[in-house]
């Protein structure tokens, strides 16, 4: 059984039952009060060149009317920082008062100048007083304290002219951008995500300033998470007062994707009462992040009062790493399985070959056979309405019990039970069978399949409070040391899809972050549905959401991950045009990540784990990349997918297209 964790060591949030949003001091950014009791608030950035004044002026009107109450701009030099005054007035003249924040990286000299003029500066202490090369370096504890020094030097004038000018700051750590001097010491780990902030930090609060907000954002959802919560408990062991905290997957990719992305990470530490104020990163046009991140937000508006949920008195879980909860094999679960996906066609009568495409495999019937995919589901759930024809060997069918035992075929058909028709049956498959309870169940549940090894959970839960409620259940399990597989069941049959995807994220996620649950199910449960085209399109929608949660949560890679940044003032390419350009020639390329930036800000570091890069080195020109090693600069932009392509290839991992 896994370490057990006492729940008064789990500083990280007021409780794992009850939904308590974390209280932290205010800070006020030019009006807008981020923290304390005051609403979640909604940021994002500009993509426009800083010194664009009309055309910076213009988007942020409409970032202003898409939702957003904070606006971030780029400030790489002095100039450009000094036509954030020019941005900020021509915004007042036309009755915007939305404060804006400048971001810097690299040039401490550009945040003084900036922070005498705008509300709020976001610096990165992975680079504002140090240059990123990448070398390990041997520190005595005292040469240690040196750079220390050195970074108070650098720093002090900063804090000075933000309290003196009454001007908030975001001391803002990136997984991809720590500092050498971090990474010799703490390593690329969320740990040394918090000592980043921390020791700028200190240097804060030996000055009594204390307008802070603090981020600790990643690519991987996993690492994000970790960081944000071992930094609240930090905060809390040191001493240090309950700083905001700026919610945000960095680098989250494009639409469906970076959705779901960002949801995983920042949806889960919503559902734990952490979070001042939420900024989704997307690539794409940023009046299309503000109502992304309110999605996420309102949630949690009418979240108390909800169902009870049995208090944690021992958590099994250790926060602050994954391991993934042991279970033992049944058929293809559990065990060293990938966690499954399970979709719903259960609304549908009478599917037919064609339509069974929206669950990811294709039937060919000039060839009569079938084309099975990555992103293929494992099980069909087809309820009353059994497939009338047979299925690939690699997707499997579940059915009702009172079907299944119809069924001439017992033996490649499974049987779903409730909880009495189990406890009454006296037939069970030989190999697997599926029992779904409610979470409020479990302990009934517990002693019936403690020693079953043909038996695997569906777990759902009717408590609003879901992803707490369901987490309760899996500790259950694990006290009682009941190692069965357990599929998380989720259904909202009065969302659209865009709230399905969100909450699918957060629900399900949320879980896999904790390395709980073996598999994903989102049902089919909306009544009265006449419309087949529209329920078909909801079978494809529920089962590329449940591929999409699985590979955010870094649980099960079935496709080519995009880490590309949102773009800003710095980029040095149409980032969006690139992005989809890249996507089109790679996105076979099951499992591998690459890394799309554009500049190099959001370069080598921001990567992070990515396996190759592509990174804007000058206007036309690109940076290739593996993992964190050049391979070939100052490619001209018209060659450069295809450079990195045969790098790719010269790699070993490129495979040619199947695609039909």
């Amino acid at each position: 059984m896994e370490p057990i964790i006492k729940s008064q060591d789990q500083l990280y949030c007021n409780s794992l039952t009850s939904y308590s949003r974390r209280k932290t001091i205010p800070v006020n950014v030019g009006g807008v009060l981020i923290g304390g009791d005051n609403p979640i608030v909604v940021q994002s950035m500009t993509t426009v060149d800083t010194m664009d004044t009309q055309g910076s002026v213009e988007q942020c009107i409409r970032m202003i009317e898409s939702g957003c109450q904070l606006i971030r701009i780029t400030a790489p030099s002095i100039k450009e920082a000094e036509n954030l005054k020019n941005i900020k007035d021509e915004l007042r003249k036309r009755g915007y008062s939305t404060p804006l924040v400048a971001d810097i990286h690299f040039t401490p000299n550009a945040a003084e100048v900036a922070a005498k003029i705008v509300e709020k500066v976001r610096i990165n202490p992975g680079n504002y007083a140090d240059k990123k090369k990448f070398e390990v370096i041997e520190y005595t504890d005292e040469s240690y304290q040196e750079e220390l020094n050195r970074i108070r030097d650098r720093f002090l004038p900063l804090v000075k002219i933000c309290k003196q000018h009454g001007t908030a700051m975001r001391i803002g750590t990136n997984h991809g951008s720590l500092s050498d001097r971090i990474m010799s010491r703490y390593g690329d780990t969320p740990l040394g995500m918090v000592e980043s902030a921390l020791e700028f930090l200190r240097i804060c609060e030996d000055e009594n300033y204390h307008d802070i907000v603090i981020s600790m954002k990643s690519s991987n959802t996993q690492v994000m998470v970790q960081a944000y919560r071992l930094l609240v408990q930090k905060l809390d062991e040191g001493g240090f007062k309950p700083y905001p905290l700026h919610l945000g997957v960095t680098e989250a990719g494009e639409a469906e994707d970076g959705r779901i992305k960002s949801a995983v990470g920042i949806g889960t530490l919503l559902e734990d009462g952490l979070g001042d104020t939420v900024r989704v990163s997307l690539t794409e046009d940023p009046e299309f992040e503000a109502p992304v991140a309110k999605a996420l937000i309102d949630r949690y508006s009418n979240r108390t009062p909800h169902a009870e949920i049995k208090k944690i008195d021992e958590y099994p879980i250790h926060p602050f790493d994954h391991e993934k909860r042991h279970s033992y094999e049944v058929f293809n679960f559990g065990g060293h399985h990938v966690p499954r996906v399970i979709t719903d066609i259960s609304k549908i009568e009478k599917i037919t070959e064609k339509e069974i495409k929206q669950t990811g495999h294709f039937y060919l019937p000039e060839l009569d056979k079938w084309k099975m995919n990555d992103q293929g589901c494992d099980f069909v759930f087809s309820g009353y309405n059994p497939i009338p024809f047979m299925l690939p060997n690699g997707m499997k069918e579940i059915q009702y019990v009172a079907i299944w035992k119809q069924q001439s075929d017992q033996i490649n058909k499974f049987p779903l039970f409730n909880l009495a028709e189990y406890v009454s049956s006296s037939v069970f498959h030989l190999e697997l069978n599926f029992l779904e309870i409610f979470d409020t169940e479990i302990e009934e549940v517990i002693p019936l399949v403690a020693n079953r090894k043909d038996t695997v959970l569906i777990l759902k839960t009717s408590n609003k409070h879901a992803m707490p409620a369901l987490r309760r259940a899996f500790v259950s399990l694990m006290e009682s040391n009941t190692e069965i597989p357990v599929v998380v069941k989720i259904a909202y049959p009065d969302q659209d899809h865009d709230l399905t995807m969100l909450y699918a994220a957060t629900d399900v996620g949320g879980l896999l972050i904790d390395g709980l649950g073996d598999g994903i199910f989102i049902s089919l449960e909306k009544e009265n549905q006449t419309d087949r085209q529209e329920v078909l399109d909801q079978v494809k929608l529920h089962n590329s959401v449940g591929f999409g949660v699985l590979q955010a949560a870094r649980t099960r890679m079935s496709k080519t991950e995009y880490i590309s940044c949102p773009s800003c003032g710095r980029t040095l390419f149409d980032l969006q045009e690139t992005t989809a350009m890249i996507r089109k020639r790679t996105d076979h390329l099951k499992g591998v990540k690459i890394g799309i930036m554009g500049c190099i800000v959001n370069g080598p570091g921001e990567m992070a784990d990515a396996d190759y890069g592509y990174v804007g080195s000058g206007k036309g020109k690109i940076t290739l990349y593996k993992g964190k090693e050049v391979m070939k600069r100052s490619v001209p932009s018209e060659r450069a997918v295809d450079e990195l392509i045969e790098i790719i290839k010269e790699d070993g991992m490129w495979s040619e297209s199947d695609s039909i």
